[in-house]
């Protein structure tokens, strides 16, 4: 079983993967191969030094986050340039680390992807976990760990899918309004009902 486990900004997802990686199962964690599939000495890492220019790569041949963000950030044409590289290089590196996991015997493997309605990987999981909390709570959160104002929190919560629209996408929801104990006991009971 693949399950694709998401949510939204400061909603918990972290803290439910961790559980999950507790509890011993293999996380693929796109954003830590959105990283992987940009490292010095990569195909991907080529192909956007041709698009964006020298300035994008550092001296020691890594990439210049900062350089290229500055690039995309106000173009959405050159975002979605950029994402038109990246994209497919982190999908097939991610399937790539499924087909490993199962090779050597792992029979449920978790993906970790923030972005999975949004991506439209839906297609690439069993079922689909969301984390959710009240919008109170998310906007707290956010503001406590990012220290954001509350328009800047707004309008990175409000840059996502809906939550809501998320669940309703979902084969179960973990509520994490609560205490963290609580959430632990709700993803247990949901993986005791997928694996039988």
């Amino acid at each position: 079983m693949i399950i694709g486990l998401t949510g939204s900004i400061a909603s918990g997802k972290s803290t439910v993967s961790n559980m999950l990686k507790a509890l011993e199962y293999p996380i693929i964690d796109a954003d830590l191969v959105a990283r992987v599939v940009v490292e010095k000495g990569t195909k991907t890492l080529e192909v956007i030094k041709e698009a964006f220019g020298e300035e994008v790569i550092m001296q020691d041949g890594s990439l210049h986050r900062e350089k290229l963000g500055d690039i995309i950030f106000s173009n959405p044409l050159k975002r979605k340039q950029l994402n038109d590289i990246i994209h497919p290089a982190i999908r097939a590196e991610m399937l790539r680390q499924k087909d490993e996991l199962l090779a050597v015997g792992h029979r449920h493997i978790v993906m970790d992807i923030p972005l999975l309605f949004e991506s439209k990987l839906q297609h690439y999981v069993d079922k689909i976990l969301v984390v959710t909390v009240t919008e109170e709570i998310q906007l707290a959160r956010l503001i406590a760990r990012n220290n954001y104002t509350l328009e800047e929190a707004k309008s990175r919560i409000q840059s996502q899918l809906p939550l809501s629209i998320k669940e309703q996408g979902a084969d179960a929801v973990i509520y994490n309004n609560g205490t963290v104990a609580y959430t632990e006991e709700q993803l247990k009971k949901i993986l005791a009902v997928w694996e039988n």
